[in-house]
């Protein structure tokens, strides 16, 4: 063995551990759990039950993969009297539930509860989720299931309204690199006992290529370690280039923080409001590919409905709230489609900028002040015998075509337009018949 072999533990060391990484650096305490501050922060409801071993009803965990669903059960494990059984609902089955509830009612005889994990408990189906019901309904155990998949969709309704359910959010780029940090430091469990010089800009590629999972982060690492062979000074250099290998993406320039994300973003709107739909389609790729929050990208995709779209076709707001939700429900990669259709749907479609009235309504009134409520639009269920409030308010619906001309606005904004008509798409249209309505004579219009 050369001197340099010797310096740190060789492949086939490891080999005789086949443990992944991910699973060798599992949090065993709270202290060590990074992430999901929102559930188990200083304070937290869950965090002051974990710490009190005392979960005061069964639980749910749904989040998406690598996000520390299944880490916190074992760590509430770790710290509980209680009995503690694990199942996989990939393996389990009627036979299993039934084991371990012979088995908790004999530790409840004796005055211990047991708590049952259950991981991909969306993968039980309806008949293995009734077997639990009445028992965790009686308190012979408490159910801890995990599940990538909408619990609300996945778990029958009795069992879910004897649950809490517990929403677990992807990890941040920084929490992925405190955890790929940890990694390499860590001797025991983890890279620390090889000589590894990682370039700040491939840890985080891996962090943001990991899509907010860190078994995908650490798994990428390790491979990256082991598969790297040792310089001549004995250093195993973890460059750029290896973690594109590692984890199978190229790195595209896009600094959160700088310029590349101001001007991709400012791409992606003006190639949509310019109804370039293969420009709108490379800039969302390039976007969700460097790992940019997709909820930023909806939120623009909303704004450009109202601001570039309009009445032009009142259909591109609902696309665009329809992608929102799905987002919301299905999460990415899955929800890459949702945001594609809305991004090719608000490209093709035709273009109005006439919201820009109400920033024209905005700066009159900011030039000029604010304007009394004219008497007969005032509310009229307070004061409207003795101020004359809401006393000549003509009702709309007692009319033909439920309009009536009356004033709206002030005297002193009396005649002032604001809203300018686009001229394309359904807004001509719509524009056109409240045209008429303006031109029509009533000799009951004040």
């Amino acid at each position: 063995m050369s001197r340099q072999d010797s310096l740190f533990p060789t492949v086939d060391t490891w080999l005789s551990n086949q443990t992944p990484l991910a699973a060798r650096l599992r949090p065993r305490t709270l202290a060590e759990f990074v992430g999901q501050e929102h559930l188990i922060g200083p304070g937290r409801l869950l965090r002051r039950a974990i710490e009190a071993d005392r979960l005061f009803s069964s639980l749910i965990f749904w989040g998406p993969p690598g996000s520390g669903k299944t880490t916190l059960a074992h760590i509430i494990a770790a710290t509980t009297r209680s009995h503690f059984v694990s199942l996989s609902a990939v393996l389990s089955g009627v036979k299993d539930i039934r084991e371990v509830v012979i088995q908790a009612q004999r530790q409840l005889a004796q005055g211990r509860r047991t708590i049952l994990l259950i991981d991909e408990i969306h993968r039980f189906n309806k008949a293995q989720q009734d077997a639990l019901l009445p028992h965790v309904e009686a308190g012979t155990l408490i159910l801890i299931g995990a599940t990538t998949e909408n619990p609300y969709f996945e778990v029958i309704g009795p069992l879910l309204s004897r649950a809490r359910v517990f929403v677990f959010q992807p990890l941040t780029e920084a929490q992925i690199l405190v955890l790929l940090t940890r990694a390499l430091t860590d001797k025991e469990r983890g890279l620390g006992a090889y000589p590894v010089v990682a370039a700040p800009e491939a840890l985080q590629h891996l962090a943001r290529l990991a899509g907010g999972d860190a078994r995908t982060a650490l798994n990428a690492l390790e491979l990256a370690v082991l598969s790297t062979p040792p310089n001549s000074l004995g250093q195993i250099d973890i460059t750029l280039a290896i973690a594109e290998e590692s984890i199978q993406a190229q790195a595209v320039r896009y600094d959160k923080e700088a310029d590349a994300h101001d001007d991709t973003i400012s791409a992606f709107i003006k190639s949509v409001r310019g109804s370039d739909v293969d420009a709108a389609l490379y800039w969302l790729a390039r976007m969700l590919q460097a790992g940019e929050d997709p909820k930023f990208i909806v939120r623009r995709l909303l704004i450009l409905a109202a601001e570039d779209i309009g009445l032009a076709d009142p259909q591109a707001l609902v696309q665009a709230v329809a992608a929102a939700q799905a987002l919301t429900w299905v999460g990415l990669p899955e929800a890459q489609y949702h945001l594609a259709q809305a991004t090719i749907y608000l490209a093709l479609a035709p273009k109005s900028n006439s919201t820009q009235a109400y920033f024209r309504a905005l700066q009159h009134l900011q030039e000029h002040g604010s304007q009394p409520v004219p008497l007969h639009l005032r509310d009229a269920s307070r004061d409207g015998q003795a101020l004359g409030h809401g006393q000549g308010y003509l009702y709309p619906h007692d009319f033909p075509g439920h309009y009536v001309r009356q004033a709206y606005l002030p005297d002193a904004v009396k005649g002032r337009r604001f809203y300018e008509p686009g001229t394309e798409g359904r807004e001509p249209d719509l524009a056109a018949a409240w045209q008429d309505r303006l031109s029509t004579k009533d000799s009951k219009a004040d």
